[in-house]
Parts: structure tokens; sequence; C-alpha cells
């Protein structure tokens, strides 16, 4: 598990994380939603980089690979989380979106340390459907900040909240069966991949 922690790839995402509490310090210490907007967004956009460069150097790790999604799922849940306190959200949107990742990840938790079950990889629709979402996020920040182009972000937002939702809770429906299936296989013993949304 801890063969090749010191790589690059580790390093980009631990900077990542770093940049969580920056983040909220724009948001909350210095009240500036665009600053802590552009923040999250330029996390949101490099989240490929690690991935990319652990294959394009050749330093893919069993623990990059619990690194990385781990680290990118707490930085969705506290940036949503600290924009539901700033009021910078809907409510029923945030709500909806946390209730998918912790219910998602309770499953993955559960099914990994009590059934056994190997790690399951992310489908290219569960991809898709958290870019949208770490962009819509950073969007409906910048649309209450009440500059002169918030509306336009507000409208931004919706467009690729709403299609980003509704997969993201698909993917999450279909995981379920390929969860019962990769622990009916036997849990560590199971020598194929089986891939689904994470």
């Amino acid at each position: 598990m801890f063969d090749g922690v010191w790589s690059v790839p580790n390093l980009i995402t631990l900077v990542r994380l770093l940049c969580l509490p920056v983040f909220l310090y724009v948001l909350f210490g210095l009240d500036n939603q665009v600053a802590a907007a552009l923040i999250l967004g330029a996390l949101s956009a490099t989240d490929w980089v690690d991935g990319y460069l652990a294959r394009r150097l050749g330093q893919v790790s069993e623990f990059g690979k619990v690194f990385d999604p781990t680290v990118d799922r707490l930085l969705f849940i506290v940036a949503i989380t600290a924009i539901i306190i700033e009021g910078g959200i809907p409510l029923w949107f945030a709500i909806a979106v946390l209730a998918r990742e912790l219910l998602v990840g309770l499953m993955m938790a559960i099914a990994t340390l009590v059934y056994k079950m190997p790690r399951i990889d992310v489908t290219y629709l569960g991809k898709v459907a958290t870019a949208l979402l770490m962009f819509a996020v950073p969007g409906f920040l910048i649309g209450s900040s009440g500059e002169s182009y918030a509306d336009l972000f507000q409208v931004i937002a919706w467009l690729l909240g709403i299609p980003g939702l509704i997969l993201s809770w698909w993917t999450g429906i279909a995981y379920i069966p390929q969860v019962r299936e990769a622990i009916a296989a036997g849990g560590p013993t199971r020598s194929e991949a089986v891939t689904a949304d994470s």
C-alpha cells in the first residue's frame, strides 16, 4: 500500500489538499466569494493532473489509487458544506449532492472494510458527473456574489448542475449491483477487474 508514496502525482494531490484551508480562509476570512470560487474551480480543473502524471511517469501506486479519490471527495464535501454555510448555493441542490456522496462513500467503505471488496474503478459517466458538479458548485458561489456577471454564472451553474446531479445519482444507483457482484465473487480472491462509479 505504501510503496511509491513519495512520487510527483501524490505530491500534487497533497498540494491540492493543502489548498482547502486557503479556500476556506478566502471564503470566510476575506469574505471574497469570487476568489474562493476561482480557487475551487482551479482545484476542480486540476483534478485530472495527478492521475495523468501517474500514468505518464510510470508512478501509479496503490496508495495513490486510494489517496487521490479520497482527497477529491474530501475537497468536494468540505467545499459544498462551506458554501451552504455561506449561503451561496441552493440548499436542496447541495443536500442532494452531499447525500449521494455520503451514501456512496459509506457503501464503498462498508463493502471494502467489512466484506473485503477489491477496489472498484470509476466509470467514464461517473467522471463526467463529477466534472459537471465540480464546475457547477463554484458557479453557484459566483452567482451569489452580487457582481454584475453573477446572473450569468447562476445560469451556467444550473445548466451544469442539473445534468450533473441526475447523472451522479444514476451512476450511484448503478453502482449497487456491481458492488454486490464484487462481494459475491469472493472479495480479495476476485481476480478480474470490476468497473463502476465510486
